[in-house]
């Protein structure tokens, strides 16, 4: 009986001295999606490059890990609209996951970007295996939709002068986590006019008023500044009833 609990013990012993790092570490979606291997591949694209196209085969789910990209939709007649401005640590393509053949819209960088490209397979093996990633993910989702409604609140009933001041602020990160990044790289009037529904011309003239009551500043970057949020705040403000 006690030769029996020798090897035992001796198994014991082994496993507790083994090195805590020769264990399994816990899983960091950080590292998870700041590594390529496994069906990731990261990828730097530069400004106005592609990431992927309208109609090509939804194979996959993209996550920004520095840079800019916008998100844009050409309807049959040749019109086209942004529907998204996205940022870093957000993801994109992920209409793959829910049974998408081929991609809806277009990806562009805006900036130089620096972006992992996630295999769908491989992303849906670590959505099954690994419940951080999963809360990650969700968070993600719920996130972009909450943003698609308020998006549609505000093209529904806001001036177009207030939808300028609002996506203007999205751009500088201004009610969203962490500090706001009040000077960004300069976005042109005809994006801008896409991104709210309205006209080049419309939004230059916003754009001018806005500059003179000193509430963005632009030359070779554009400088939001926080004051810009009383024309969303406060309607009477604004001039605007064209919508």
């Amino acid at each position: 009986m006690v030769g029996a609990q020798i090897p035992l013990a001796i198994a014991k012993l082994g496993a507790s001295a083994m090195p805590k790092d020769a264990k399994k570490a816990a899983f960091d979606p950080k590292v998870f999606l700041t590594t390529a291997n496994g069906g990731r591949t990261i990828s730097k694209y530069h400004a106005l490059q592609e990431v992927f196209s309208q109609g090509s085969p939804a194979d996959s789910v993209f996550y920004i890990q520095t840079g800019r990209v916008k998100v844009t939709v050409l309807s049959e007649q040749g019109k086209e609209a942004v529907v998204a401005v996205l940022t870093q640590d957000t993801f994109c393509g992920e209409g793959c996951l829910a049974g998408q053949l081929l991609r809806m819209a277009t990806a562009t960088a805006m900036t130089e970007c620096e972006i992992m490209r996630l295999e769908k397979a491989a992303i849906i093996c670590v959505l099954r295996e690994e419940p951080a990633f999963a809360e990650l993910f969700v968070s993600h989702i719920l996130a972009r939709t909450i943003r698609v409604e308020e998006d549609l609140v505000d093209q529904l009933f806001n001036s177009s002068e207030k939808r300028l001041a609002r996506a203007l602020l999205l751009l500088a990160n201004f009610g969203k986590e962490g500090r706001p990044e009040p000077v960004i790289p300069n976005v042109s009037h005809q994006t801008l006019a896409e991104m709210i529904g309205t006209t080049r011309s419309r939004v230059n003239f916003f754009m001018n008023k806005f500059r003179k009551l000193g509430l963005i500043d632009y030359n070779s970057h554009l400088e939001v500044h926080s004051s810009l949020l009383n024309v969303v705040l406060h309607p009477h403000i604004s001039a605007d009833h064209e919508g």
